[in-house]
């Protein structure tokens, strides 16, 4: 719009009752826009017809004010092309020194008693890089994307009609696509619920702040998996909840241990499918162990399913919502691992007692998925592409763990590589000879991302090793990446 009408000038201000002249004024306003850079040379003024519209003057004042302009020199006149900040000026807008740090006095916003304690520094740690390569973690294989069929719906979508796709959109999500998340996990999960029952939300970490400023009080007790899920547990942090560290056996979240630290807790955070990040499936007994605790504590379950559909073992790990029977679990799914990360796309799954509380929720605010990246996930779901790319995944995702655990086996002794059935990463656990923040950084030095398993860590923890992502890399990625950790294993000896 600047290109073709010049620039909007809405800052200029006219008071007509001023004894000053309004051409005067004007002319000032706009001298003041040019020397301040606020109208950089090259730019285009709005036609005097316009301009004058738009700040309510008439015509002949306008041009009274932009000839004086020209005849400075901070104005060009072009024939046929309008008037256009003089390139000239750019000799006269020098940049202004900074006044001396000594002479400001900055204040010191008051910041909330959340926001300055609620984290610690533990859940603060730096970003790892999140493209596609060898050993980046929670990122799917977005090269296997099946773009072409993406962009036809997009394309497609977007033509359809537009207080639908521009508006603001339904507040507990588009309907369509909580009818295809709830058939979804009927068919593929083993969950019975209702599509009434789905909330859409701005991926899974908004599912969980909004669970968490929903159920639990500043200062009350959650259970978290130690090691667990990073995001997850800062969003529970975040809105004030105390961490309770549980430690994680090979049959999942450790209850009797939850139980001594904190038996009246108000939630518990698992990932029984596949923990997060030692791949455990939780064990039968251990889940009705959990959901007994649960409704002894008057308690609920959040059931982080990140990336269930992914299982290339003989059978699919069962979700603790499928075995709920007294509505204790709020399962929290998300399309980040399944379809890709920036769609910011997530949901929870409301036992019956909650939706009317979620309902009053969501209903005070306005979702952040836009209604027509909903619709085409629905209709990519509803059109059979969802399962057919699940699918392909499963077979993408089985041969790249495989020629992770082949290549592996050259580092045995060193760091033993855990085999995992489903999602797309490993846990490789690490001798007692070994640093484990030498070899993250030595390998980083190589442009090999690998994170340390103390990262997931809430409390210290009695194993060490590096958590492995492969979902990303391909296979002679991966061949690459394991040569590479090998090559530093001598520098990364202790002592």
């Amino acid at each position: 719009m600047k290109r073709h009408a010049g620039a909007v000038l809405s800052s200029i201000k006219i008071d007509k009752s001023a004894e000053k002249k309004i051409s005067i004024q004007l002319y000032m306003a706009l001298r003041d826009l040019l020397l301040t850079g606020a109208l950089m040379p090259g730019d285009r003024l709005p036609a005097t017809r316009t301009l004058a519209q738009e700040i309510g003057v008439s015509r002949t004042t306008v041009i009274d004010a932009i000839d004086r302009l020209i005849s400075e020199g901070l104005l060009e006149a072009r024939v046929g092309a309008g008037t256009f900040v003089s390139e000239a000026l750019q000799a006269r807008l020098e940049p202004k020194p900074l006044p001396s740090t000594s002479d400001v006095i900055k204040a010191v916003p008051r910041i909330s008693h959340a926001a300055k304690h609620a984290i610690p520094d533990f859940a603060v740690r730096k970003r790892l890089p999140h493209k596609s390569q060898a050993f980046v973690t929670a990122l799917p294989a977005l090269d296997a994307f099946p773009m072409a069929q993406w962009s036809k719906l997009s394309a497609r979508h977007w033509r359809k009609d537009r207080d639908n796709i521009t508006g603001y959109g339904e507040p507990f999500g588009y309907t369509p696509l909580r009818e295809a998340i709830a058939r979804q996990l009927n068919a593929s999960r083993g969950i019975k619920c209702a599509p009434e029952q789905i909330f859409v939300t701005n991926g899974a970490q908004r599912a969980f702040s909004l669970i968490g400023g929903t159920l639990v009080n500043p200062g009350e007790s959650v259970w978290f998996e130690n090691p667990g899920a990073i995001g997850a547990r800062n969003a529970f942090i975040a809105i004030g909840a105390q961490p309770v560290p549980v430690p994680v056996d090979k049959e999942g979240l450790c209850v009797e241990d939850g139980l001594a630290k904190a038996p009246y807790f108000r939630l518990a955070f698992v990932t029984p499918s596949h923990q997060q990040p030692l791949g455990h499936v939780m064990s039968l007994s251990r889940r009705l162990a959990l959901l007994k605790a649960a409704s002894e504590a008057d308690a609920m379950i959040v059931e982080d399913d990140y990336d269930g559909e992914f299982y290339y073992g003989d059978q699919p790990p069962p979700t603790l919502k499928s075995i709920d029977t007294h509505d204790r679990v709020i399962y929290v799914g998300t399309f980040s691992k399944s379809l890709f990360p920036a769609l910011r796309l997530g949901f929870l799954l409301a036992p019956e007692g909650l939706v009317e509380s979620f309902e009053r929720i969501f209903l005070t605010w306005l979702s952040g998925v836009p209604t027509v990246t909903q619709a085409m996930v629905a209709e990519f779901m509803d059109e059979g592409m969802f399962a057919t790319h699940i699918r392909t995944m499963r077979q993408l995702y089985k041969h790249r763990h495989d020629t992770l655990m082949s290549a592996a086996a050259d580092l045995a002794g060193d760091i033993d590589l855990q085999p995992t059935s489903s999602g797309f990463h490993a846990v490789g656990l690490i001798n007692d000879r070994l640093d484990e923040n030498k070899l993250v950084a030595e390998t980083a030095t190589r442009g090999i991302t690998t994170a340390p398993l103390a990262r997931y860590a809430l409390s210290d923890l009695s194993q060490r090793g590096l958590v492995l992502g492969f979902g990303s890399a391909s296979p002679d990625d991966i061949r690459k990446g394991i040569q590479t950790l090998k090559d530093v294993l001598p520098a990364c000896k202790i002592g």
